[in-house]
């Protein structure tokens, strides 16, 4: 099918690292590009003007979640999700495969889709391939994306051989769901990502990609991983993918938000991120800086007059001490998380905005040992 209004340009790239302009029909995004995310429609105590002003480029929202709260005809009715929450940038919505899997013993998954008891009113629910495409088209972002099987690497008990029985499994499944997502999907304004799986077998993870490039997806999103495995084993993972993938089309990795973790996944050529660790770290007082988490809860800090980072210029920075930042939190008061959220979130999105800039003038290298020298000083 085509696309309208898509496009994705490399414009700069050192090693694996690249710089792109991925273009869309309500904006254009240069990435390495993390996404904020707004699970409900929002980012939690932050405005559509205040996420523009710190730097975000592109939100995601959770399909799951919407389709359960208001539902997604709502939505649709107000404009789909860009008239209904005012954000008028690009969305990016996941399938909701993931948090509905997470629901434990409330979910059945079979070949036709998931079925699950809904944790807001005990109600039987079903999302097939086709319905998770449905509720997509209908929230009107303009990346939707496939639904898949995920599952934890290992449980509990579980030797080698049965976990990779397992990921092979659900490999297998999500390639078909992906072919039904593919057939079902018909908006020509909306991009569609397939996503891979494969647990942590480096042959399944080359062979989940390949297969889903086979179908031709706009991009591609590693799945199943940022669930508790080591670093290294992760960015592995994604490298053994990447190679199988095409460099035309955007990368996504999914879940992963700390400084170290995005860069090592910008350099095997990651495009774009996603993680819900800058707000909720800030929500209880754990502040990103470049030299390492700052615990502002701390006692150490309840006379500092200090930002919380020097040359920070996030609104809590330019107006605030960390002895004020810790006073609000130890009192409960909601401008405590929300001054934690937003220097959290500026944090995060000037460090990709640094890295572009790094890589488009070719020392991107040195800029990631800079990084990871500050980061292991500690704060101070």
């Amino acid at each position: 099918m085509k696309r309208t209004g898509f496009g994705f340009e490399i414009v700069a790239q050192e090693g694996g690292a690249r710089v792109a302009r991925l273009s869309t029909p309500h904006g254009v995004v240069e990435t390495p590009a993390f996404m904020p995310v707004a699970t409900f429609g929002a980012v939690r105590g932050v405005s559509p003007d205040e996420l523009a002003g710190l730097g975000a480029q592109i939100l995601l929202a959770n399909t799951y979640h919407l389709h359960e709260r208001p539902g997604e005809e709502v939505v649709a009715g107000l404009g789909g999700l860009h008239g209904f929450t005012g954000w008028r940038g690009p969305w990016l919505t996941d399938s909701g495969g993931f948090q509905i899997t997470s629901l434990g013993d409330r979910v059945t998954v079979s070949e036709q889709g998931v079925s699950f008891s809904s944790p807001l009113d005990g109600k039987r629910r079903d999302l097939s391939p086709e319905k998770a495409i449905a509720v997509q088209e209908a929230l009107g972002p303009d990346f939707a994306v496939a639904l898949d099987e995920c599952g934890p690497a290992r449980l509990v008990g579980e030797d080698e051989d049965g976990a990779r029985r397992r990921a092979s499994a659900a490999l297998e499944r999500t390639l078909r769901w992906a072919e039904r997502c593919r057939r079902a999907h018909r908006r020509g304004d909306q991009a569609l990502f397939g996503i891979l799986q494969g647990g942590i077998d480096e042959s399944l993870r080359r062979r989940s990609a390949r297969e889903t490039a086979a179908l031709g997806f706009d991009a591609y999103a590693h799945g199943g991983l940022g669930l508790g495995e080591e670093s290294a084993l992760r960015e592995a993972m994604v490298a053994a993918a990447t190679r199988e993938l095409p460099a035309s089309a955007p990368r996504y990795l999914m879940g992963i938000g700390r400084p170290e973790d995005l860069l090592a996944a910008i350099a095997i050529g990651t495009d774009l991120f996603d993680c819900v660790l800058p707000t909720r770290n800030g929500r209880h007082g754990n502040l990103f800086t470049r030299r390492g988490v700052l615990h502002v809860r701390n006692a150490r800090y309840r006379s500092d007059p200090r930002p919380i980072e020097e040359g920070c210029d996030c609104p809590a920075c330019i107006r605030h001490s960390r002895a004020y930042i810790r006073h609000l939190l130890h009192g409960g008061e909601s401008l405590g998380a929300r001054l934690a959220s937003l220097h959290n979130l500026r944090f995060t999105l000037r460090l990709l905005e640094d890295a572009r800039r790094a890589i488009a003038e070719r020392r991107f290298a040195s800029f990631c040992s800079e990084v990871r020298a500050g980061l292991d000083e500690g704060p101070r």
